[in-house]
């Protein structure tokens, strides 16, 4: 029988945090555990929604060494480029993917 003053039994109206064992099977896979290629999917469709163009460079540096150059100089001039002076920057999701992939490059 739980103990009524343990808040992890208590009623809260929403959903436990803690998976129980037989949940674990079916749980959704947080995203620091999926496979780095469906990561890196996830955050390049995130750029590609918003950047088509960001996006296909991306993907032709994939793998090599200059890449993760490429996403920094992306993050540090918030998209600036000398043919564009109106960019103001990019929305904090692309930011965060750009910052993620930077994360995720492996070098092949």
């Amino acid at each position: 029988m739980p103990d009524p003053k343990d808040s992890s039994f208590q009623e809260t109206g929403f959903p436990s945090l803690q998976w129980e064992e037989e949940d674990l099977p079916t749980r959704p896979m947080p995203l620091h555990e999926r496979p780095l290629q469906a990561r890196v999917d996830i955050e390049m469709a995130i750029i590609a929604l918003h950047h088509a163009r960001i996006a296909a460079s991306i993907q032709r540096f994939w793998g090599h060494r200059d890449c993760v150059e490429y996403l920094q100089s992306l993050v540090l001039s918030g998209g600036y480029s000398d043919t564009d002076r109106n960019r103001v920057g990019f929305k904090p999701e692309v930011l965060s993917a750009l910052i993620n992939l930077a994360a995720l490059h492996r070098v092949e």
